[in-house]
């Protein structure tokens, strides 16, 4: 998976949606995506809707000559990197949309279509659905729940994800148009969606389902977060994956508001209001570089995914992970940490200036000092190295092969993910620990201020590196950097294997 290229500048972002005084969906959710995921917001009102957590109350449509006039105003005037479309509620609504997409011809389009309510009943009349369906030609991608694909599929709602596919494959090849295929309607543990383009590519993204009753406004959500995304990244898998990874994480925080009595909103700035800046926010004390945090933290979204939902992770945030297993990782950690030391000292040697080789030399130390911790305190001093794991002989042959060249900014780039990845993990680790945590001692450390500053010096470095190299060499750092995330997830993966085994050795 090659990198994706961002647009160095704010993109603008344009909402053509209905209201929600309660802030939970509609322009209002639109608007707080797009700051959330990195553009500029813009909105253009289509309804104004008498609404709440609990329900709608009545709706009032301004005049389509008013929607004609805020349309040309913002036109007019700013330069518009993507829309979003979200409620349309009669035919002569959607003619003037229409109308105006033929003539600006926005590069980005993105359609949710309203079309069915909570409860089941079509909110369009006939010729409104056959407005939206003729809409889609004007579109670059359509992001419907199951009910709205089943009409724009002219079917029956889909029960299972095998036909919800069959008719996203349907609606892109009948159309010409990208489908997001959402299968947050059928229930269970897992909340799937597919990227499904009219060539019949089918992408798919695996994720967790998040129990809250808060997902008001999700589809309004997801489908501005992603003509933000796609504005900026110029890939429908990163901006899929990236916008997904974010909706996820503010349904995760979903249930820390407060808002309503009915099914309240999602957390649409959580990561951004605890430093992490999904995707574009910047911690108050440890900014995140621009091009690292944009391009490589999202085009490794789906192997930082794939680790949140390795069992491994799960068991010991809630406690759960049986001892022998946590001193297996623990022992292959130490294992590892010995020869990854020698290649921060290679950093070292190869570093330009005094700073970076301090920074390394300094780390490389560390390493072994934490090894050797880690043998002492918690497997015990007559504990008996087991025989390396061949995942963690294949994370350090990786690590060695690269620092047995002469290639710094490669080398630096390998080594970023054993800091920002253990940094990452760690947070949330940290954040579920308590004190009758069966390891929460080990827990405390991820929350070492120090290790978050080595963090953010390593980051730094990789940055300055990666802005001074040409294609070719930043291309090279993609590759080293992209090869030892899959090698973390690996390595977490192989705790997860011991989780179900004793321990041997």
């Amino acid at each position: 998976m090659s990198a994706p290229r961002i647009t160095p500048r704010i993109v603008n972002v344009l909402s053509i949606a209905g209201t929600d005084p309660t802030g939970g969906a509609g322009i209002q959710a639109d608007l707080k995506s797009v700051s959330a995921t990195g553009g500029y917001g813009m909105a253009v009102v289509t309804a104004l809707v008498a609404q709440n957590t609990r329900g709608v109350r009545s709706i009032h449509l301004p005049p389509v000559s008013f929607l004609r006039e805020q349309l040309d105003s913002v036109s007019d005037d700013v330069t518009i990197d993507a829309v979003k479309i979200g409620m349309l509620s009669n035919l002569a609504v959607i003619d003037v949309v229409t109308e105006w997409l033929d003539r600006v011809r926005p590069p980005i389009v993105v359609l949710d279509p309203v079309m069915v309510a909570t409860s089941g009943d079509r909110l369009l009349d006939a010729a409104a659905e056959r407005g939206v369906r003729a809409l889609l030609a004007r579109v670059h991608i359509v992001t419907p729940n199951l009910p709205e694909l089943a009409v724009l599929a002219e079917a029956p709602v889909a029960t299972d994800w095998t036909e919800a596919l069959e008719q996203g494959r349907l609606v892109a090849e009948r159309y010409g148009v990208r489908v997001l295929v959402k299968g947050g309607h059928l229930g269970g543990s897992a909340s799937p969606d597919a990227l499904v383009e009219p060539g019949g590519r089918v992408i798919e993204f695996a994720a967790e389902r998040i129990d809250t009753v808060n997902t008001h406004g999700t589809g309004c959500s997801l489908s501005s977060a992603l003509a933000t995304l796609q504005a900026r990244l110029g890939d429908w898998e990163h901006s899929v994956r990236a916008a997904k990874l974010w909706l996820t994480d503010s349904l995760r925080h979903a249930d820390e508001l407060q808002v309503g009595q009915g099914h309240g909103p999602v957390h649409h700035f959580a990561a951004l209001w605890r430093g992490d800046g999904l995707p574009a926010g910047k911690a108050p004390s440890a900014p995140a570089p621009h091009l690292l945090r944009d391009e490589w933290w999202f085009g490794i979204a789906d192997l930082r995914s794939a680790i949140d939902d390795l069992d491994f992770i799960r068991r010991l945030s809630d406690g759960t992970l049986p001892q022998s297993a946590f001193s297996y990782y623990l022992a292959q950690d130490a294992l590892y940490l010995r020869d990854y030391s020698r290649a921060l000292a290679r950093a070292s040697q190869l570093a330009p200036t005094l700073d970076e080789q301090s920074f390394w030399a300094v780390n490389s130390h560390g390493s072994l000092a934490v090894e050797m911790e880690l043998h002492r305190d918690w497997l015990g001093a007559a504990a008996v190295a087991p025989e390396p794991n061949p995942v963690t002989t294949n994370y350090l042959n990786h690590l060695l092969a690269v620092a047995g060249g002469s290639d710094y900014a490669a080398l630096v780039a390998a080594l970023l993910p054993c800091f920002w990845i253990y940094q990452d993990v760690g947070e949330r680790l940290a954040a579920a620990n308590h004190a009758e945590h069966p390891f929460n001692a080990w827990l405390s450390t991820y929350a070492d201020p120090a290790f978050a500053e080595s963090t953010r010096q390593a980051i730094e470095i990789v940055e300055a590196a990666a802005l001074l190299a040409s294609d070719a060499e930043r291309g090279r750092m993609w590759e080293a950097f992209r090869a030892s995330a899959a090698h973390e997830v690996a390595f977490f993966a192989m705790g997860t294997a011991r989780a179900v085994q004793p321990m041997i050795g």
